[in-house]
């Protein structure tokens, strides 16, 4: 018993559960975050530019079939607007950070076969090509 105790105890605390369980506490974090912007300042927008903020009341109908095209837009209204909050106020910032930090790619591609190359490397590993 105390052998699946110990397995146990070691499988919850090694680095790549803790850390992924914190990456998960702040995706869900970061999700309510985007989503409360995305209702309280993109949807407003919207509606103020277009005069309606709620487009899944939008439907169509071909012979008796109905189709609820307004729920799909107001899909992709928020989909875009996840992915630029995700861009502008994430991955941007982390770039700058990384530039100003001095961290320069370690890494090019090959011009022969595309590969990911050492940026120093003179002859690519993959295609053996001279760089």
């Amino acid at each position: 018993m105390t052998e699946v105790l110990k397995g146990f105890r070691d499988f919850i605390t090694k680095g790549n559960l803790i850390e992924t369980a914190v990456a998960l506490v702040m995706a869900l974090a970061t999700t309510a975050l985007v989503k409360a912007m995305i209702d309280s300042l993109i949807t407003p927008i919207i509606g103020a530019i277009f005069g309606e903020t709620d487009f899944s009341s939008l439907t169509f109908s071909i012979n008796g079939s109905e189709f609820l095209y307004g729920a799909f837009i107001s899909a992709l209204i928020t989909f875009v607007a996840t992915g630029a909050a995700v861009y502008f106020f994430i991955v941007a910032p982390y770039q700058r950070y990384q530039e100003r930090k001095g961290v320069a790619a370690e890494d090019k591609d090959c011009p022969h076969c595309l590969s990911s190359i050492p940026l120093n490397a003179q002859r690519c590993a993959f295609c053996t090509q001279p760089v």
